[in-house]
């Protein structure tokens, strides 16, 4: 039981926090401080180089200066959407490719990627001993469940510390084929928490990734078109460089000599944030915030009028943020969105919800205009609907539930996570990941414990 006095103690050091952590913002520029490893123009330092994936969103010109371009990501050198375009004239799935793709660095042929999807689909069952294990937690974020399980794996892991190519690989296959899995059963332990029916179903062998896991989740309750766009999904959010967040600290825990599953712990953590993964949430909020006050979804009056409150900071959250709208690399487009969109409209179709789409159509059309103007002519900037935009969209029109919107982001991300690992890993010159900080504190004497 807490004692009065604990909590006397806890509010008073808890009372230094806002004097010992406010640093003047104006010496982060005086000292040429990189805030959040991003130079002036809010680009990213460059503190790294790989092979695996990259997000480009500017060039330059002849005379070094930079410009917005329309937004590409590239899988080892080829770009997203002619993977994707690929797959869909041959109507067929991509995410084992995309997989194959990242790890190998070269695109399977026909025999090639059959063997390798039969082998992801045979590895997504678990240990009945981790079944167990998961069904057991208590909790209600499933990303904590994921990471949990995730270090778990190590003590069933014969060689959890061997890095060498075979076994890291071997490691990274395990864990993108057993994501779905735990993430299925663990939603599953949290609706059976909550009073609800308890479904365990096995993985099928015949099955994709995707449309296993919409199997573990629903049963036979899912279309055709479910599983290709939560294949896309899947397909569009498998790597995004080794810059972002979560990827970043997969290297940098990496670099220090961890174990592969501490090291995935580690950017699962990272994902879970607001800021990152769990952005898709805030969009999803947010957009129900929008509809409820925004009568005729059709009016572009009262769209504009709404989200001026929203950039004014006089409705939603009071932040003055538009969730979904802007991204730090992309400005005049993100080839995820713009990939999500497509088939967001087909599926809207399917489900009957035609009406909300063009809702969210002409409102990311004037949230663009709308902040942009609300930016001012001296500091406009190009902004585009990022991957989030759409993404709970789509998540919700399949029938999954907004708890599992961040794990999903998971279940692919963990492909480009290993890939990074294993590239931090075998650089011929390995070196541990240290950025420095510079230290802005006053120089102060020690004072004896009777003079304080």
């Amino acid at each position: 039981m807490e004692r009065l006095k604990d909590r006397e103690i806890v509010n008073k050091i808890s009372a230094t926090v806002n004097d010992t952590c406010n640093i003047d913002s104006e010496l982060f520029q005086k000292l040429n401080v990189k805030r959040g490893l991003r130079n002036e123009d809010h680009t990213g330092v460059i503190v790294g180089l790989t092979k695996v994936g990259d997000v480009v969103g500017y060039d330059k010109d002849e005379d070094g200066n930079t410009f917005p371009i329309p937004g590409r990501l590239m899988y080892r050198g080829i770009s997203l959407e002619s993977i994707v375009r690929g797959a869909q004239k041959e109507n067929r799935l991509g995410f084992e490719e995309v997989v194959y793709l990242i790890l190998s660095g070269n695109l399977p042929n026909k025999g090639e990627l059959r063997e390798f999807s039969e082998l992801l689909s045979c590895m997504m069952d678990l240990k009945p001993k981790i079944v167990m294990h998961i069904l057991d937690l208590v909790g209600h974020d499933i990303m904590n469940y994921l990471a949990r399980c995730v270090l778990e794996l190590y003590t069933f892991d014969e060689k959890p510390d061997d890095t060498t190519p075979e076994n890291l690989i071997l490691q990274s296959l395990n864990l993108i084929a057993t994501f779905p899995t735990i993430v299925a059963y663990a939603h599953n332990a949290l609706r059976h928490s909550r009073g609800q029916s308890l479904h365990i179903r096995h993985p099928q062998p015949n099955l994709s990734l995707a449309e296993n896991f919409l199997y573990l989740m629903k049963g036979h309750h899912y279309t055709p078109l479910d599983v290709k766009i939560l294949d896309l999904a899947l397909m569009v959010h498998a790597d995004h460089g080794g810059g972002n967040n979560s990827t970043f600290t997969v290297r940098v825990t990496s670099s220090a000599g961890t174990d592969t599953y501490s090291a995935i712990a580690a950017g699962i953590g990272s994902l879970k944030g607001s800021l990152h993964g769990g952005a898709n949430l805030k969009v999803v909020d947010m957009l129900k915030n929008i509809k409820k006050n925004v009568k005729d979804w059709a009016s572009v009056d009262e769209i504009d009028a709404y989200v001026k409150k929203i950039l004014n900071k006089e409705a939603y959250d009071k932040t003055g943020l538009i969730y979904g709208i802007g991204h730090a690399i992309y400005t005049i487009s993100d080839p995820r969105t713009m990939l999500l969109k497509e088939m967001a409209r087909d599926l809207a179709i399917e489900k009957g919800r035609e009406a909300e789409f063009n809702f969210m159509n002409l409102l990311e059309e004037r949230a663009i205009y709308n902040f942009m103007e609300f930016k001012g002519k001296n500091k406009k900037k190009q902004v585009c609907a990022n991957v989030d935009f759409y993404s709970g969209f789509i998540y919700d029109m399949i029938g999954l539930p907004q708890e599992i919107f961040t794990p999903l982001f998971a279940m692919a991300r963990i492909v480009g996570w290993t890939a990074h690992r294993i590239e931090e890993l075998n650089f011929r010159q390995k070196r541990i990941i240290r950025p420095a900080y510079k230290n802005a504190s006053e120089i102060r004497e020690y004072k004896p414990i009777d003079k304080r």
